[in-house]
């Protein structure tokens, strides 16, 4: 029995798009043991994977919001939190890599932990790339700053003396870049097209474009002249609620069926009554809202563009980070969304009327979809996994 082990780090979009290459696999009779968080365990055992808890290793489970709002931006300390936390399972799960012996380990782009131990112990690797793939040329789309990139120069020295570490303990990694960054030799799975990744041209053929690996489900006919909306802004910066109530002033009128989607840190109750055409929800099955969606404002997570785009719904667009920003950018190029330029219930309204008006934001969003359902998903990227394994 082939053994896999697979890493993530603890986010809805980095694991929802593994979840069904894991069922693949193990339909091809394979072993998948799942390096995972707490609040991700029911997700991934329904998957058929067995969980293993990485909350205790990892000390970002307890940071400040001060100190978690640093890790998008300061370099140096998003460094040394990653080198702690290998350095924290280096023994235990070495150890368990030794002892149960995997053919192959899939790791996250953004969970080097896996990334390093399959370096150091010599077993295959995969990078599971949730994102778009970046190196320098894609890279571009994120249009950092001068300031951000004086910024980023002048953290690499502390952040180079945490990698040092790292070196002492037997992982070959050369610089902090090396952490979450891979080269044109490392084999990656990339959950998108290559029509809709920038830049694919410049990628090697150990990349794999895979499109949204998303559940087999039919994807009925939405209705001519539909206006059901869908609003999310993710599981992570979703505390919004000025947000959120300019979105009912906006859309309580005019014929809308809105589902809003609120996620755990703000209570939908606070919004008050809510007119009969608007639901909120702490949480919702996204799929499967978004086959019945006609507009999706979103926050421009990479997972929810690409189900978006997957089930032919074009966006609104309104990124709250900057890698948000660079898959927004994308779908603006693209032809199949439209900025929302500012958080006010006008603006919303006009974004929203914008996009149900001109159908070519559909008929763009359609075409992706298409190449996305034609890239192999689920079955391509189990392929790809197996074929390391076996090397």
């Amino acid at each position: 029995m082939c053994k896999i082990a697979f890493f993530c780090i603890p986010a809805q979009g980095h694991t929802n798009p593994t979840l069904e290459v894991v069922r693949e696999l193990i339909a091809r009779g394979c072993e998948v043991r799942y390096y995972s968080y707490d609040a991700l365990r029911e997700k991934i055992e329904a998957a058929g994977a067995e969980f293993v808890s990485c909350d205790r290793y990892d000390s970002r489970q307890s940071l400040s919001p001060a100190d978690a709002g640093r890790v998008s931006r300061d370099l140096a300390f998003s460094t040394k939190l990653l080198v702690d936390m290998t350095l924290a399972m280096d023994g235990a799960l070495c150890g368990e890599m030794r002892e149960w012996g995997p053919a192959c380990i899939v790791a996250d782009s953004m969970a080097p932990w896996g990334k390093l131990a399959a370096l150091k112990l010599g077993i295959p690797f995969v990078s599971s790339t949730t994102t778009f793939a970046f190196n320098r040329y894609s890279a571009k789309i994120m249009k950092s700053g001068p300031g951000a990139l004086l910024r980023t120069l002048a953290q690499t020295g502390r952040a180079n003396r945490s990698v040092r570490r790292l070196r002492e303990q037997g992982y070959p990694v050369k610089n902090a870049l090396a952490l979450i960054s891979n080269d044109n030799q490392t084999e990656t799975i990339v959950y998108t097209s290559r029509e809709f990744q920038p830049c694919a041209e410049t990628f090697s053929d150990r990349y794999t474009f895979v499109g949204p690996s998303v559940p087999p489900a039919p994807l009925p006919a939405l209705r001519p002249g539909g206006r059901n909306l869908y609003i999310s802004l993710g599981t992570v910066l979703n505390d919004n609620g000025p947000f959120y109530r300019n979105c009912v002033q906006a859309l309580s009128e005019g014929g809308f069926h809105t589902v809003l989607s609120v996620g755990d840190r703000f209570d939908p109750a606070s919004l008050g009554p809510l007119p009969e055409n608007f639901r909120a929800e702490r949480s919702v099955e996204q799929l499967r809202v978004l086959e019945q969606t006609d507009v999706f404002l979103t926050h421009c997570g990479m997972n929810s563009v690409n189900e978006a785009l997957y089930c032919g719904v074009p966006l609104v667009l309104f990124p709250q980070t900057a890698e948000q920003g660079g898959v927004a950018r994308r779908v603006s190029e693209m032809g199949a969304g439209v900025y929302l330029k500012e958080n006010s219930a006008p603006a919303i309204r006009a974004a929203v009327e914008e996009v149900l008006t001109h159908p070519e934001y559909r008929e763009r969003a359609r075409k992706l979809g298409e190449g996305f359902r034609c890239c192999g998903g689920a079955r391509l990227a189990a392929e790809k996994i197996l074929a390391a394994a076996a090397k």
